[in-house]
């Protein structure tokens, strides 16, 4: 039986370098992966893009609107498919997490998402969550805070300052936008400070 996975961390964990790696493994053995991204992320335009430097063209970009399902439904009858691998996916729609966990159902493909669990406001992305909810094996990529502890919170600098209001989705190295990793304790030592900062205004 075919299984929903998916793989979160925070940034710099390695989520895309991983699945590059992946699509590198199966393609070694002669094996086809379909790509999919969605196209909420604008960052590397129809690439995927590693912060260390890899990149890879993604099969397919996915607008909101677009039935996943039946996008993979398409690729399969052109060709075998040995997976489907799916970068930042915190950015699919919840209705398109159902979509993927179905293609693993009816088609018996296996899926496997990598993404962010949570904001930098410490909320769920609507699409994580719902895979939380549905991915048969759920597995954390781990990364480390400057501090060397475990990081889990994704802290957002504009113009080299940490900010803790603004919209969900703001993608990084637009707007001078950056994201950094953190431990929960560094991450409340900023967001203190900011709110200190705001009130002595």
């Amino acid at each position: 039986m075919a299984k929903l996975y998916f793989r979160y961390g925070a940034m710099n964990s390695g989520k895309s370098t991983a699945l590059m790696q992946v699509a590198h493994n199966y393609e070694e053995q002669g094996m086809q992966v379909l790509i999919l991204k969605p196209q909420v992320d604008t960052k590397g335009g129809d690439e995927l893009v590693s912060r260390l430097g890899v990149r890879r063209k993604a099969d397919l970009l996915v607008p909101p609107e677009v039935d996943v399902f039946e996008a993979v439904r398409t690729a399969s009858r052109q060709q075998k498919l040995a997976c489907v691998l799916c970068d930042e996916s915190q950015f699919f729609t919840p209705k398109q997490a159902e979509q993927l966990f179905m293609v693993t159902v009816d088609l018996n493909i296996p899926v496997i998402c990598y993404g962010l669990r949570s904001d930098f406001s410490l909320k769920g992305f609507p699409g994580s969550t719902r895979l939380l909810e549905l991915a048969h094996t759920i597995e954390e990529m781990k990364t480390i805070c400057t501090c060397g502890r475990k990081a889990t919170c994704n802290c957002r600098k504009v113009n080299g300052q940490f900010v803790f209001e603004g919209e969900q989705v703001a993608i990084d190295l637009e707007n001078d936008v950056q994201y950094v990793s953190m431990c929960p304790q560094c991450y409340f030592r900023e967001r203190r400070a900011f709110y200190a900062r705001r009130a002595a205004k």
